[in-house]
């Protein structure tokens, strides 16, 4: 999709998030949206996309680092638990407790015996979750082999970008059909009616921004709240020059420099 008629789809579909948001924060909504794939399927740059004009305050990314020791002796999901959302927020989270089910097996940072616990027991903890009134909402976003290394070839060439390309990601490239296999586990065995999982294609990255938040508007019930959203009209600015207050001018202040001036 081209970057024009990418800005031009996303603006009407930035204002229905708004409705989303003002009808989550208004009726204490609890909504936990889980972005799963392939590194460089592009997880991150969905959520920015969604979070470019929304409140931080009701939106929250999730993306946990590593486990430290402690956790690692912790039931499995406790970590998960407590960035949960509560009553009036939105929480997206950039990999969640899926890592147990594609990522660690694969990598060998799990057992099979944890591997098969975590398969058995997170049905159940998603119903509990759907039960307590949580709207969960569970993103795979597609990437092919050809596009995957399109994209690590430029993290790799791109100084900006060589923070997105770790090690473990250089070791993922080359156990793909291991990565597949479990994929196809994770979603013949956590495909619920409670907690479906809903496939992207994210091989054009912007079809797959919009798609995505199309997805999330169909799934998660909103309203227009006319009032919410009418013009506000301001009262007159009081004159600060009628103050008996001499504000400091910018060059007593520790400004810093204008690194453009030349370009005035």
């Amino acid at each position: 999709m081209k970057k024009k008629r990418f800005a031009k789809e996303l603006e009407p579909l930035e204002l229905e998030l708004a409705k989303l948001q003002e009808t989550v924060a208004r009726k204490g909504m609890k909504v936990a949206i889980i972005f799963e794939g392939r590194d460089a399927a592009g997880k991150g740059g969905a959520i920015k996309t969604i979070m470019r004009r929304m409140n931080a305050r009701i939106w929250r990314i999730a993306a946990l680092p590593k486990p430290s020791a402690r956790e690692r002796t912790q039931w499995y999901f406790e970590r998960y638990v407590k960035h949960l959302p509560a009553g009036g927020e939105i929480v997206l989270f950039d990999r969640s407790w899926y890592n147990r089910a594609v990522v660690e097996p694969v990598m060998g940072f799990c057992t099979q015996d944890e591997h098969e616990q975590f398969m058995r027991e997170v049905p159940n903890f998603e119903k509990m979750l759907v039960d307590s009134g949580m709207i969960v909402i569970k993103f795979w976003i597609h990437v092919s082999a050809e596009e995957q290394e399109k994209r690590f070839q430029d993290r790799a060439n791109d100084p900006r970008k060589r923070w997105k390309l770790s090690p473990i990601d250089l070791k993922a490239r080359d156990l793909w059909i291991e990565f597949t296999r479990y994929r196809d586990k994770m979603f013949a065995q956590t495909h619920t009616d409670h907690a479906p999982w809903l496939v992207v294609d994210g091989n054009d990255k912007e079809t797959a921004r919009l798609n995505i938040i199309r997805a999330v508007l169909d799934r998660v019930p909103y309203e227009f709240n006319k009032q919410a959203f009418d013009p506000i009209e301001l009262p007159p600015r009081p004159n600060i020059k009628d103050s008996d207050y001499n504000e400091p001018s910018l060059d007593e202040l520790n400004l810093v420099k204008d690194y453009y001036a030349e370009d005035k």
